[in-house]
């Protein structure tokens, strides 16, 4: 039964371009459409149902570590329709299951509307680039989106080094060698560190999730190799912040130093429901200039705003002047907007002016220090 139900609603998920599936007992199977939670109209989900569901699609190690850790991640294909990330847990005792679907075709990025800049940035021949935001945001697309154009354009050696593998790449003009963290290699560090002898010129770091992952990336990207990195935070300059907050007090001034050399840009960025349907993203780009890599040196983060507002010529926008702009060009709803914006108060007074004429493009250039 569980396997025949299992294909039945992956099919849903694919025909209805959900991004995920819920199974919780207690209740229906759950979609997400366009970022809204949508109930199937079948029956209640008993505890039999979602072990039964749990066990169709989940390997060995993995039904193993659900009993020993309460929950376990990996990767799966539905046939050649579609690539679900799995994550299995435990609820009040029960079984529950979020699947993610990892669309087949990669999006390129102008596809996406990553900014342009971001193309200069991964061809660059070392340093770090961090693609940040909340779960769900679209990171790990816009990521696939960068490999893929390096894979098609560039003769690299790229390793990715992933939580489960999301997308697969093909070799093209690249070599393209993909880890999966728990199958191929124990840890994110361990794998960074081989790498380093694995004659990479691209590393991927699925998620730079501890002190160790961190000094691995950083040490890559000094060493003359380029590392994409993603972090859950919000905005260029919480990233900085929380990448250094990491380390021990002791070592914080070294991170510093460091970091203002090996990263060499900043991607955050937001995923809003369309007006029209669908989803569009919002992005903050940070472009790590010398008077920026000056301010991670000296521990004046706070400054990095008013750097990107003033920074539009080298390809640099902030993330509430996108919003915005999407607004404005009526693509996402003000409501949707102002609840993605880092600084809702400042947006809202924004929009505020607009409607009532008094906004001009560069509404915002007079909230330079």
């Amino acid at each position: 039964m569980g396997t025949i139900l299992i294909d039945k609603l992956l099919e849903t998920v694919v025909v209805r371009g959900a991004s995920d599936l819920h199974l919780a007992v207690g209740q229906p199977p759950v979609l997400r459409l366009h970022g809204r939670l949508v109930r199937l109209e079948t029956k209640s989900l008993e505890p039999s149902d979602t072990v039964a569901l749990m066990k169709s699609i989940t390997p060995g190690r993995c039904q193993q570590e659900l009993q020993e850790r309460g929950g376990s991640d990996f990767g799966f294909a539905f046939g050649d329709k579609a690539r679900f990330r799995v994550s299995i847990f435990k609820q009040k005792g029960n079984t529950g299951l979020v699947l993610r679907q990892i669309p087949n075709d990669l999006l390129s990025m102008e596809q996406l509307g990553t900014p342009p800049v971001m193309k200069e940035l991964i061809q660059r021949p070392r340093g770090m680039i961090l693609v940040t935001g909340p779960t769900g945001s679209g990171k790990s697309t816009t990521l696939a989106a960068c490999i893929d154009w390096l894979n098609t354009n560039i003769d690299h050696h790229i390793i990715t080094i992933e939580d489960p593998i999301e997308f697969y790449h093909h070799h093209k003009k690249s070599t393209v060698n993909q880890r999966e963290v728990g199958v191929d290699v124990m840890s994110f560090a361990d794998a960074i560190r081989a790498a380093l002898r694995q004659d990479p010129d691209v590393i991927l770091v699925g998620e730079m999730r501890d002190l160790e992952t961190i000094e691995a990336a950083i040490t890559a990207a000094e060493t003359g190799h380029v590392v994409f990195g993603t972090l859950h935070t919000t905005g260029a300059q919480g990233t900085v912040n929380r990448i250094i907050d990491v380390f021990p007090t002791n070592q914080q001034e070294q991170i510093r130093t460091q970091l203002s050399t090996s990263i060499i840009g900043i991607l955050s960025q937001q995923l809003l429901p369309r007006i029209q349907g669908g989803r569009i993203a919002a992005y903050e780009m940070l472009v790590v200039t010398p008077a920026i890599a000056n301010l991670i040196r000296e521990n004046k983060t706070f400054r990095i705003n008013s750097s990107i507002q003033t920074g539009h010529k080298l390809g640099m926008q902030l993330l509430d002047d996108h919003l915005f702009r999407l607004w404005k060009d009526q693509v996402v709803t003000k409501q949707d907007a102002l609840i993605k914006a880092n600084m809702p108060d400042q947006l809202a007074d924004k929009m505020r002016r607009w409607e009532s004429g008094l906004g001009t493009e560069d509404a915002d250039e007079e909230e330079e220090e």
